[in-house]
């Protein structure tokens, strides 16, 4: 049977339709910025406050729309370096040895981001302890955690005044910093407490409360408190959810710093602060809320040198992202400031 011609060509019309329409579906590249999901991980302290303010304002749907975040409050940087390797976390912050460690063994992560330096300091209630020397057997020292930042510290002071990076590792407590704070004052469980902010500051609050050791001391300078580690899969697969996060990062900490008496009346209830407290803490001689590194070499020569890594990287590269790496740069000739301040001051 013939078919005829009009009805030849509403058949081929339909076809083409057909096809068109399967082509389109086919080809078309799916959104890059709508419906990814992110997962943070922070800790306690005001050291996490440019993340608060994050969360608060929803800045990282403001640069990646549809965006799904996911937030985990954790206790401690080894423990979120170990949520981060089983794939729970994209991006954790932690202070810079959970994170040399975990890249020591392998982690397949990098420094995303600085978080600012604030005052480290070693408290005591005993009035017989005005030097690290005068510590005792039986005595106990608070830190978040073995190799944390606080206990690189220490070890630094133990290296220069008792000749032994580890001579007090065996009087130090894992504890959370609010456990801790409540030990210290408490006058119980804790001799010493490695305090960061809030909590060392409601610690000075108490008379009896008293200095050992500031971190910058121990170091020889200044240095980055807190970083932001993002892993390898995240940032080389969401590269629109990565600078979403940098980019709303960046804006949180400048707007801490143009404006910090509405940052602290968003970070007060938070923190369980008035926002005149808040605004105190934020503006506490020693903080400096800032994305660029300090410091970060200085802790990776000492780490490599005391053990507590087996390796360290000939090149930033390694261990922190492109955006890291822009901003601390490298001029020929001779280190520029931003360079130098990633070593230690009095390293030899």
């Amino acid at each position: 049977m013939r078919l005829k011609l009009p009805l030849i060509l509403l058949i081929i019309s339909l076809l083409l339709i057909s096809t068109g329409g399967c082509q389109t579906e086919n080809t078309t590249p799916k959104s890059t910025t709508g419906g990814q999901e992110v997962t943070v991980a922070i800790q306690y302290g005001l050291a996490y406050a440019p993340l608060q303010i994050v969360k608060e304002k929803k800045l990282i749907e403001k640069y990646l729309p549809g965006a799904q975040v996911n937030w985990k409050q954790l206790g401690t940087g080894p423990v979120i370096r170990d949520a981060m390797v089983a794939g729970e976390v994209d991006i954790g912050f932690m202070g810079v040895s959970p994170f040399l460690i975990g890249w020591d063994k392998g982690a397949e992560w990098k420094i995303c981001i600085a978080s600012g330096s604030q005052p480290l300091t070693l408290l005591t209630y005993k009035d017989n302890i005005k030097t690290i020397e005068d510590f005792k057997p039986g005595d106990k020292i608070a830190t978040p955690a073995l190799a944390s930042i606080q206990h690189m510290l220490l070890a630094m002071e133990a290296e220069k005044k008792m000749g032994d990076a580890h001579a007090l590792d065996n009087l130090l407590l894992s504890v959370t910093h609010p456990d801790a704070m409540a030990g210290l004052l408490g006058k119980k469980d804790v001799t010493a407490h490695f305090s960061s902010p809030p909590y060392l500051f409601k610690e000075l609050d108490d008379p009896t409360i008293k200095t050992v050791l500031e971190g910058e001391d121990a170091f020889g300078g200044e240095f980055t408190f807190i970083f932001g580690v993002a892993t390898n899969q995240f940032h080389d697969n969401n590269p629109a959810a990565y600078s979403a996060f940098i980019s709303a990062f960046n804006e949180a900490v400048a707007f801490i710093n143009d404006s910090p008496h509405e940052a602290a009346a968003i970070l007060a209830p938070q923190y369980n602060l008035s926002e005149e407290e808040t605004y105190r803490y934020l503006t506490w001689e020693g903080t400096n809320y800032c994305t660029t590194p300090y410091g970060l070499m200085g802790f990776v020569e000492f780490m490599h040198k005391q053990a507590f890594i087996s390796r360290k990287p000939e090149h930033l590269s390694e261990i922190v992202f492109e955006n890291v790496e822009a901003a601390i740069g490298k001029r020929y000739g001779e280190a520029s400031v931003i360079e130098q301040i990633q070593v230690r001051e009095h390293a030899q």
